[in-house]
């Protein structure tokens, strides 16, 4: 993917849904959420775990989280072996149009899914990163 594609996917982003986002402020999820929301993204927390993070209300999944919240990017902190259920989760919901899958996340056959589907796949690199070079540019 290229970097104007990925500029395109920021411009058209303003909903991120965090999977495994931890309440725990040491971890890389918790400081990636905490970016995106400095940056005026709106983030939502999906982990079972938690009720609450960065002052906003966790869901244990995507398909709780309100229909009349539309999502645009799901951003998977799982480790690749756990990613291909979020991944189908997300297609079933409908309206989101990229899967982020974060540094050291790569699963193959969840990105075919998805592009089968009409997604944008991004597999092992950092939204915040990636994010934060491209406004640097």
């Amino acid at each position: 993917m290229t970097d104007r594609q990925k500029k395109e996917i920021f411009l058209k982003t303003k909903v991120i849904a965090v999977v495994g986002l931890s309440d725990h402020s040491e971890r890389p999820s918790y400081a990636v959420a905490s970016y995106l929301l400095s940056q005026g993204f709106t983030v939502i927390p999906v982990n079972p775990m938690v009720r609450e993070v960065l002052g906003q209300k966790s869901y244990p999944n995507l398909s709780s989280i309100p229909k009349n919240i539309r999502i645009d990017v799901v951003d998977l902190f799982r480790k690749s072996e756990d990613v291909f259920p979020h991944v189908r989760e997300a297609i079933e919901r409908g309206g989101i149009h990229t899967i982020w899958m974060q540094e050291e996340v790569t699963n193959k056959e969840a990105a075919s899914l998805a592009e089968r589907h009409g997604l944008e796949v991004i597999m092992d690199t950092c939204i915040m990163k990636e994010h934060k070079r491209l406004h640097s540019l």
